[in-house]
């Protein structure tokens, strides 16, 4: 593996040059995407600091792999399938459970006790132990999901394949993601936080704090609060205006586990839902 990422490297100063009849290419970029697929190597990580580092050249194996296979047909029973890539195999050996209707992506890695239901993940994402992706949720190309999290119904987490040193969407262990919200664009969910239903995070959004009123950042909520979707009074010389932003109202303690009763108080408290 040592010597992998500067072959692919070299590959990619030349990527115009390369096409499917580049069987010598393909076997090295393969190589490098059957790493994600077991799930030994990540695309990205947050270290001790707390920021995340992207290891661009799999970035660079994916979008290689898209010029080096050629379109396949594939036959599953009723239904026909016309992809460059092949699905993702072996389940059972995993420990995941897959329901009629999921798919993932081969390149894609799913840790054990990883529950899909009609679902779809993308090449390049990690989903942790024991996450449960829930009806019509869609995990995108590189996304960081971790263990114990809850994408629920409808959950959007935006892919980021391109640059290669782009951050993609890194939602941590413990998260719950409310119905129907979306995590968009390299945004950041951190560790325990719960989103409530419909909210929008991407890396331009404000997170403010409704205790203070504090801006905390954008795109990234913080580990071990609720948040909710709001929005917030601003003048222009065309009117007044309300924009969206995410509004966190509550901490929770580090470790506490989400009791479904008290987050539903809390968010009943404030007149909104997950």
């Amino acid at each position: 593996m040592a010597d992998l990422p500067s072959q692919i490297d070299e590959l990619w100063a030349r990527v115009d040059e390369l096409g499917p009849a580049d069987a010598d290419a393909l076997e090295i970029v393969t190589e490098a995407v059957e790493l994600l697929d077991r799930g030994e190597a990540r695309v990205a990580e947050v270290d001790t600091g707390g920021e995340v580092v992207v290891h661009g050249w799999l970035k660079t194996a994916i979008l290689l792999l898209f010029r080096l296979r050629a379109m396949e047909t594939t036959e599953l029973g009723p239904f026909e399938f016309a992809d460059k890539l092949p699905l993702k195999t072996g389940y059972a050996a995993a420990g995941v459970r897959v329901v009629p209707g999921a798919s993932a992506r081969w390149g894609s890695f799913l840790d054990r006790g990883v529950i899909l239901m009609p679902s779809y993940v993308n090449i390049g994402a990690r989903v942790g132990a024991q996450t449960m992706v829930d009806t019509w949720a869609t995990v995108g190309s590189c996304a960081q999901i971790g263990a114990r999290v809850h994408l629920s119904g409808g959950v959007g987490i935006g892919g980021v394949l391109e640059p290669p040193n782009a951050a993609p969407v890194m939602v941590g262990d413990d998260a719950l993601i409310g119905s129907r919200s979306m995590v968009t664009q390299g945004a950041r969910v951190g560790e325990g936080a719960v989103l409530g239903e419909g909210v929008i995070l991407n890396p331009g959004m404000p997170v403010i704090d409704a205790a203070t009123g504090d801006e905390l950042g954008r795109g990234v909520v913080p580990p071990w609060s609720v948040a909710v979707s709001a929005s917030r009074r601003r003048e222009f010389p065309g009117g007044e205006f309300f924009l969206p932003c995410v509004l966190v109202i509550r901490r929770l303690e580090p470790g506490e586990r989400h009791d479904k009763a008290t987050l539903e108080a809390v968010l009943r408290e404030h007149q909104v839902a997950t």
